[in-house]
């Protein structure tokens, strides 16, 4: 079916004394049995590739390939493919992907590729991610930016609300205990208030406040005390809150800070700037009627994951409408990435160790302004992610009155989370959720406007070290050119 070029059985072995490199091949595109072939197996070989964990839809396998030119290809679900982001040759046997490994005495002619250090070897690579990218032009940007800006204007709320389901909102008047309890047992991040006596909802109870009342309780001189929550209503959290805020915060913003609201016919991009620029991760859509005096009725919570999930949707079928959808993530300004040897960040990426405390892991959150951050072990490979909604599990059986936050780390925490999942929903939707530098930015979205997704942690093919993440907000700032 092909042609055959140097090669070495498998690409495993080779004769006595021929040099080998470990190459990487990658297939980033799912599926559910991959296999690789190649002019180094003699295209009479289909070697199986395995997924990696925690990201089932790309498959790697490592193969020793001798100084030379090489073709391969995908035979994926009984198909055979190419990955269009590889260099490639048209010949009589169809579309291949090539590479060329460079020896001793040679220089490498037709691929860009290069090492990176994997299980303590260097190897060649053919994971996407390592080549030579094309880059978009400031006219297809404009054009898919424009696109994109003119379907969210002429979209409006009301198209996000589901055909059933439910919105829970909360009396100011409820004890605080009582109202984490709530979140906790219903499954859900945060809720809005209302307030009967003036008749409208007034604020939004959410994970933020949870952590900054734990923080208050593990102060030395805190007004708060563990007693006080069972009683200490909303309301008066609320009050409260303006003077603990502006200790934290140290921006200078309003506090009590006004209800961010849209109603059903607001258009989506004025709803997804509401949410960017109040940094919230989600507005209630209340419909209020003038006329008839009748109490406002809340219809939804607006987020940018349904939002993104609209233009996924209007999008999937003409995706060559949009060019920005076929550049790979890492081609473009996009997310925060850990800056490699040599690089500044003036937004440093923020991770976490498992053995650090909880109440330091609280702080970077709250100082850092972010809703989650990566876990990661002495080689920054992913272990877990510690996101702001986390928080609410110590809401069950009062666990937060029976720990310090400085004694319990972030591994003991997380595990607390794990033994006690809330009976309803669930406030993450699968951890962990990754995706690779070579990912097209249209994939990303597709995977970020599943319910429960806020942010992709972007992981290196294999060992899983980290090397950026990606949010909503990230995603939205770049197609809306903020």
């Amino acid at each position: 079916m092909f042609s055959s070029t140097l090669d070495n059985s498998r690409g495993n072995s080779a004769a006595a004394g021929q040099v080998v490199t470990p190459t990487r091949f990658v297939w980033p595109y799912g599926g559910r049995r991959v296999y690789l072939s190649g002019s180094f197996t003699r295209w009479t070989e289909h070697v199986p590739m395995s997924p990696i964990e925690g990201c089932a839809t790309v498959f790697q396998v490592i193969c020793n390939l001798t100084p030379g030119y090489h073709q391969y290809k995908f035979f994926v679900d009984g198909e055979w493919r190419h990955d269009e982001h590889q260099p490639f040759v048209t010949g009589n046997g169809g579309v291949v992907n090539t590479i060329f490994i460079t020896g001793p005495d040679m220089v490498a002619t037709s691929c860009n590729s290069s090492s990176m250090d994997v299980d303590d070897f260097s190897q060649r690579t053919a994971d996407p991610s390592q080549e030579s990218i094309p880059r978009m032009s400031g006219g297809d940007l404009e054009m898919s930016r424009h696109r994109i800006s003119a379907l969210l204007s002429n979209r409006t709320a009301y198209e996000l609300l589901p055909e059933s389901g439910k919105v829970i909102a909360l009396d100011v008047n409820l004890p605080v205990k009582q109202a984490f309890h709530i979140l906790y047992e219903q499954g859900i991040p945060l809720a809005p208030l209302w307030d009967f006596g003036k008749g409208q909802f007034v604020g939004v109870l959410g994970p933020l406040d949870f952590i900054i009342i734990l923080r208050e309780l593990g102060t030395h001189g805190s007004n708060l005390t563990e007693e006080e929550l069972e009683t200490h209503t909303i309301a008066a959290w609320k009050e409260g809150k303006a003077h603990i805020c502006r200790q934290y915060d140290g921006i200078g913003r309003q506090y009590p800070r006004p209800l961010v609201q849209v109603g059903p016919y607001d258009n989506l991009k004025d709803v997804a700037l509401k949410i960017l620029q109040n940094k919230v991760a989600a507005v209630p859509v209340i419909y209020s009627s003038l006329q008839d005096g009748s109490y406002p009725q809340l219809l939804h919570l607006a987020s940018l994951s349904g939002i993104l999930k609209c233009i996924c949707r209007y999008f999937r079928h003409s995706s060559s409408s949009l060019p920005i959808l076929q550049q790979p993530i890492c081609s473009i300004p996009l997310g925060t990435w850990v800056p490699r040897i040599g690089e500044s960040s003036s937004k440093p990426l923020a991770t976490l160790k498992p053995h650090a405390s909880l109440g330091s892991a609280l702080t970077l959150l709250v100082q850092a302004q972010v809703s989650s951050i990566p876990v990661v072990d002495d080689n920054d490979s992913l272990i877990d992610i510690y996101s702001r909604s986390d928080i609410t599990a110590l809401a069950k059986d009062k666990a937060y009155a029976q720990i310090h936050l400085d004694d319990m780390t972030v591994h003991q925490a997380l595990q607390l989370g794990q033994d006690s999942s809330p009976p309803y929903g669930s406030l993450n939707g699968p951890r962990c959720q990754m995706c690779l530098r070579s990912d097209s930015l249209g994939k990303v979205m597709e995977r970020l406007a599943n319910p429960g997704v806020r942010r992709l942690v972007i992981v290196e093919a294999g060992s899983k070290r980290v090397e950026g993440i990606i949010s909503l907000s990230d995603v939205f700032r770049f197609l809306l050119g903020l």
